[in-house]
């Protein structure tokens, strides 16, 4: 881990983290839904859980950049982003009935939680980053509280200013 607390772009590897963000947020959630019998899941809760398969599932070369990480539930104190509640609770849910439905011998949500990992590896493969970090982390701390975004320091807030290419996400990716 570097020495400093916030999460810089040279601590995350852009490809990794952008094709998995494209891949959750671009795609229809029906696609994913379809394929990944996630009823109900939308981009952003897919984000934490595709990033929280990759703990799961990931091999260990996966972990060089464990910073990148934090774009699944923030952190919170604030960084990068406050914890988004909503989706953490989600992920936990997800997650939950996943294991309970492996319990009595229907690991069809297990399986679609590994194959969202592995459609994110998949993306990675001709992924081409842009540098955008920043606009990225700005993104998710904009949109925090519509999550239910939370710090030690209280609920997140709806920004004040104008979000940052609030009608082009691609730009993010």
């Amino acid at each position: 881990m570097p020495a400093h607390h916030d999460v810089r772009i040279e601590d995350v590897n852009m490809k990794r983290l952008g094709a998995m963000l494209w891949t959750t947020h671009e795609n229809k959630p029906e696609d994913f839904e379809e394929l990944l019998l996630l009823k109900g899941m939308g981009p952003r809760a897919l984000q934490s859980l595709a990033l929280v398969s990759e703990i799961i599932y990931g091999t260990p070369t996966r972990f060089e950049d464990p910073a990148r990480f934090s774009f699944a539930h923030g952190g919170k104190d604030g960084h990068p982003f406050p914890v988004p509640v909503k989706i953490y609770d989600e992920t936990i849910d997800t997650l939950q009935r996943a294991i309970n439905r492996a319990k009595i011998g229907n690991s069809d949500k297990l399986s679609a939680i590994q194959k969202l990992s592995e459609i994110s590896r998949k993306a990675e493969e001709s992924f081409t980053p842009n540098s955008n970090f920043d606009a990225l982390v700005q993104r998710e701390r904009e949109e925090s509280h519509k999550y239910g975004g939370k710090t030690v320091f209280g609920d997140a807030k709806p920004p004040k200013k104008k979000p940052i290419n609030p009608n082009n996400q691609l730009e993010l990716f």
